[in-house]
């Protein structure tokens, strides 16, 4: 299993950005990973890391769907990829109701078509073929003209029809506020069969979850509640967290000795994660710096540092 680093979603500069991807780096992680919530623009950040730190693979999990024509969203990318030298994996998702009604005003009644139907556009332009779609939601003619490899694309799945998606047409799924349980008996049945019908090789599963190496996991998962409370309202997450078990989004956070988060890990790996974005989240500088350490530690046990 391959681990990463999850950058998030909260930093307000793009030299934030390349500080953090340029430790992650260092600290021996194998990729980066850039959400788009309301900071820099996730592609722009990344075509600027990509000039600036060599190696580490970089990717979004992720850019919503809505607010971007496949088009500019193609083009994007591939400008990212060119930056970056091939190093790019682009994560989409349709993102989530009150986000894209209230924030963009547009409805999101059909979601799932707009994901499939930006799919259908995004797979041609990014190979530099011509897209051809007149559908519901999205209608795309023409080419983009990039001199870049098409990047691996990721889907932002919860639900068996983009789930089936994700594994038929694209390279995986990547996932937030989802155990390892609910990996292993919702995500990667769905996921595995849709690739499997399609002849398609064994699809990329990326996990994410926060960590801290503490001795006080009830402060820990206080502080964590707090930091994660938004993602406990919305539907979609609700019944991930519900299928797992989980009271609310802080049991999704790893925390306590090194011994307990590694057993954690070894349950996504279990469940059939091939990868893993993480990210310290503690109440302490003390803990913080702590669980960097063990993420140090868990790199090169893994063989990545």
């Amino acid at each position: 299993m391959r681990i990463g680093f999850n950058g998030g979603g909260g930093h307000r500069t793009v030299g934030s950005i390349v500080d953090e991807a340029r430790r992650a780096a260092a600290d021996g992680f194998q990729s980066y990973w850039l959400s788009q919530i309301a900071g820099p623009d996730s592609l722009t950040a990344l075509a600027v890391v990509g000039t600036s730190v060599p190696g580490i693979e970089l990717g979004t999990s992720i850019v919503p769907i809505y607010g971007r024509h496949p088009f500019v969203l193609a083009s994007q990318a591939l400008t990212t990829q060119s930056a970056c030298g091939g190093r790019l994996v682009l994560g989409i998702g349709a993102s989530h109701q009150i986000v894209v009604e209230h924030l963009l005003g547009e409805s999101y009644r059909r979601s799932y078509t707009r994901l499939r139907e930006t799919v259908d556009a995004l797979q041609p332009l990014l190979a530099g073929r011509e897209a051809s779609v007149e559908g519901k939601e999205i209608v795309a003619r023409g080419t983009v003209a990039i001199d870049a490899p098409a990047p691996s694309v990721l889907v932002a799945a919860l639900g068996p029809r983009s789930l089936a998606l994700a594994g038929s047409r694209c390279d995986g799924v990547t996932l937030w506020m989802v155990g390892p349980h609910t990996v292993r008996d919702h995500v990667v049945p769905h996921l595995s069969e849709a690739a499997a019908q399609a002849g398609r090789g064994a699809p990329r599963v990326l996990a994410g979850a926060p960590l801290c190496v503490t001795e006080d996991v009830a402060a820990a998962r206080r502080h964590a509640a707090g930091q994660l409370a938004v993602y406990g309202s919305l539907p979609a997450y609700q019944a991930m967290l519900e299928r797992e078990g989980f009271n609310g989004p802080e049991d999704l956070l790893m925390a306590g000795s090194g011994d307990d988060i590694d057993r954690r890990i070894e349950a996504y790996r279990a469940a059939g994660v091939t990868d893993m974005r993480l990210a310290p989240m503690c109440p302490t500088e003390n803990e913080r710096e702590r669980t960097r350490e063990y993420l140090v530690g868990l790199c090169r046990r893994s063989g990545l540092a």
